[in-house]
C-alpha cells in the first residue's frame, strides 16, 4: 500500500496493521497487541533490491492510508494512519551497516488527524502535512518552536463534495514550485498557495470535463521534469503539472452501493502553471482508467500503469483491470503521438497498489488489495507479489548506449545549490554526443496512485570532455553483457540547482542520460 525508496538502496514498504496475522514473523519475539489480540507478525518490511531479499519491520500503530516524504539527512518521516494511528509520528532512518534500523515511533503526535492526507518536503527541509479525511487543514513537520499547530485550509473545505462517502478531495496533490509556493488541487480546482502566510495566490481554472480527481475518484498527478538549462532566473523556467485519470460524479456511489461500475475517465489535463494566463490544454489517453500511478522516467518521459477502466477507488468498486501501460512523451508536438501502448503486465493491480522509479531505471511495482480483508479467491484477489517493470530504454539491444557512472565529484559530499561538479562516466557506443543529459530524481512516496515529492530536473551541462579511452575495462569492472570490453571515459562538469525552490534539500538519484538511455543512477546530497 505504501512504499518509498531509500537512499541505501532498500525499499520501505507497509500495509495496514489490522488485518490479521500476515506470513512474516517478526524476529526475536517482537509482538504488539491488535485490538487486544498478541500480533507477533510483521505488517511492515525492507525490501534489498540487489539481493531480492525483504527483513521484517515493526509498526507499533496502524499506517492504514497514510503519508510520508524523506527528511534532508535521509530519514523516512510518516504521518497519520488509522484509528491508533491518526496522529501518529513515525521515523525510519536507513542503517546499510547494521542493517538492524527499525521503526520508530516520535513521543509528539500530529495536532490533527491525517487519514488520506498528502505530504510535500518543503525548501526549508520541513514537510507539510496537508488535508485528511475531514482534516481541512495542513501543519509542519518537524514543528518550529514558534510554529500554530494547525493551520485552518479553506480550500479543503470548499472542494469536498457534499455527498459523506464521495468527498473526492482526499489525497490532494501537492507540488512545490521553484517560486517557492505551493500547487494545490483537490477534486477539480487547483490554487497557487502561499504556505508561509496562509494565504491563496492566485486561483487557476477548473480543469474541464465532469470528471472528478481525487480519492475516491482517483486520478494522478505530476509535475513535468524541469529544464534548468540556460535557466538563469527561476522565473525563466517552466512549469507545467499534469493530471490523468479520475472517475465521474456518482461513480463511487454507483459501485459502492449497486455494483455499477461507470466507465473511469481517458482524460489528461496539462497546466502551464509559469504561464502569466494558465489554460488547461486537454488530451485523450488510450484507454480510461482509475488509481493510475504515474511514474517519471529520468528520461523525462513517464509511465502511466495500474488502475481499472470502470468503477472507483475503494474496497470492492471497480471492475476491469487495466493491465497495459501507457508511455507518455512529453515533449513530442502533435500530442497523438505522445501516448504510447506498451506490452500488458499480467497481474492486475487494483485499490491499494504502489509503483516507484528505482535507481536502475525499472519501475517496482506491488500489491492490490481491492478487498476489506484478504481475499485470495475472489474475481480480482488479493495480491501480494511484487513485478519489475522494464522500460524499453532497458532492452538488450540498447545495452551498448547505457552510461555509466564512474564517479561525481562533488565537494563534501554535497552538490550545493548554485555550484559547479563533475560527473565522470563511460561509454560503449556514442550514437549522439549532444543527446547526453544529466538528471536528478527525486524519489517518492507511493500511496493511492499519488507519488508524493516525485520531482525531475534536467540540470545544465556547461562542459563536456573526452578523459580517455580504454581498451581493456576489465580492470575496471566496466564490462558490460554485449562482451564490449572498450569504452570512451567522458567528464560533464554540470551546475548544481540553483535554489531550495527548485530541489528541496535532500538525497536524490542522479541518472545520465544518453540517446534516451539512462545508467545507473548514483545517490547525491542536496544542500
Amino acid at each position: 500500500m505504501h512504499i518509498q525508496v531509500m537512499k541505501d538502496n532498500k525499499v520501505v514498504m507497509f500495509d495496514r496493521t489490522d488485518f490479521g496475522p500476515s506470513n512474516i514473523s517478526l524476529p526475536n519475539h517482537r509482538c504488539r497487541y491488535m485490538s487486544s489480540i498478541l500480533d507477533c507478525t510483521a505488517h511492515s518490511v525492507l525490501y534489498d533490491i540487489s539481493s531480492n531479499t525483504l527483513r521484517p519491520l515493526t509498526l507499533h500503530t496502524d499506517a492504514f492510508c497514510s503519508s510520508g516524504a524523506v527528511s534532508p539527512t535521509g530519514t523516512l518521516i510518516q504521518t497519520g494512519g488509522y484509528l491508533d494511528g491518526y496522529r501518529k509520528l513515525r521515523t525510519f532512518t536507513p542503517c546499510p551497516k547494521t542493517n538492524n534500523c527499525d521503526w520508530e515511533e516520535l513521543p509528539r503526535n500530529l495536532s490533527a488527524s491525517r487519514w488520506y492526507a498528502s505530504n510535500q518536503i518543503l525548501p526549508d527541509g520541513r514537510i507539510i502535512v496537508v488535508g485528511g479525511r475531514s482534516a481541512f487543514s495542513y501543519e509542519f513537520v518537524p514543528k518550529n518552536f514558534n510554529d500554530a499547530s494547525i493551520y485552518f485550509f479553506r480550500f479543503l473545505q470548499i472542494t469536498r463534495d457534499s455527498n459523506p462517502g464521495e468527498e473526492n478531495n482526499l489525497y490532494p496533490f501537492l507540488h512545490l514550485l521553484p517560486d517557492g509556493n505551493l500547487f494545490v488541487f483537490a477534486n477539480r480546482r487547483s490554487i497557487l498557495f502561499d504556505y508561509n502566510r496562509n494565504r491563496v495566490i492566485r486561483e487557476f481554472p477548473i480543469i474541464p470535463g465532469e470528471e472528478k480527481r481525487n480519492y475516491p475518484s482517483t486520478g494522478s498527478s505530476v509535475m513535468l521534469p524541469l529544464n534548468l538549462t540556460g535557466k538563469n532566473s527561476t522565473s525563466l523556467i517552466e512549469v507545467e503539472i499534469m493530471i490523468c485519470g479520475g472517475a465521474y460524479p456518482g461513480a463511487y456511489d454507483f459501485a459502492n452501493k449497486k455494483k455499477v461500475f461507470l466507465e473511469a475517465s481517458s482524460s489528461c489535463g496539462r497546466l502551464k502553471v509559469s504561464d502569466s494566463e494558465p489554460e488547461w490544454v486537454m488530451e485523450v489517453m488510450p484507454i480510461p482508467r482509475v488509481m493510475p500511478d504515474m511514474i517519471l522516467l529520468p528520461t523525462g518521459n513517464l509511465v502511466i500503469l495500474n488502475g481499472a477502466a470502470n468503477g472507483t477507488a475503494g474496497w470492492e468498486n471497480a471492475a476491469n483491470p487495466v493491465l497495459y501501460p501507457v508511455l507518455y512523451q512529453p515533449d513530442l508536438p502533435d500530442p497523438f503521438l505522445r501516448f504510447q501502448l506498451l506490452a500488458p503486465a499480467s497481474t492486475p493491480r487494483l485499490y491499494h497498489s504502489s509503483a516507484v522509479l528505482l535507481p536502475d531505471g525499472r519501475i517496482l511495482v506491488g500489491g492490490s488489495n481491492p478487498h476489506k480483508l484478504y481475499d485470495f479467491q475472489a474475481t480480482y484477489p488479493t495480491d501480494l507479489s511484487l513485478d519489475a517493470y522494464y522500460p524499453d530504454y532497458l532492452g538488450p539491444e540498447l545495452v551498448g548506449l547505457r552510461p555509466k557512472i564512474i564517479a561525481v565529484e562533488v565537494v563534501n559530499n554535497t552538490a550545493s545549490y548554485g555550484n559547479l561538479f563533475s560527473v565522470s562516466f563511460s561509454l560503449m557506443k556514442v550514437r549522439d554526443f549532444n543527446g547526453i543529459s544529466i538528471s536528478m530524481v527525486a524519489p517518492s512516496f507511493t500511496t493511492h496512485s499519488f507519488a508524493m515529492n516525485q520531482r525531475v530536473l534536467f540540470l545544465e551541462i556547461t562542459s563536456m570532455e573526452v578523459v580517455a579511452v580504454v581498451q581493456n575495462l576489465g580492470e575496471f569492472g566496466l564490462e558490460n553483457s554485449s562482451g564490449e570490453v572498450s569504452s570512451s571515459i567522458y567528464k560533464a562538469t554540470v551546475h548544481g540547482p540553483p535554489s531550495f525552490n527548485v530541489a528541496p534539500p535532500g538525497y536524490y538519484m542522479l541518472y545520465v542520460v544518453h540517446t534516451g538511455v539512462p545508467s545507473v543512477a548514483t545517490w547525491v546530497h542536496v544542500n
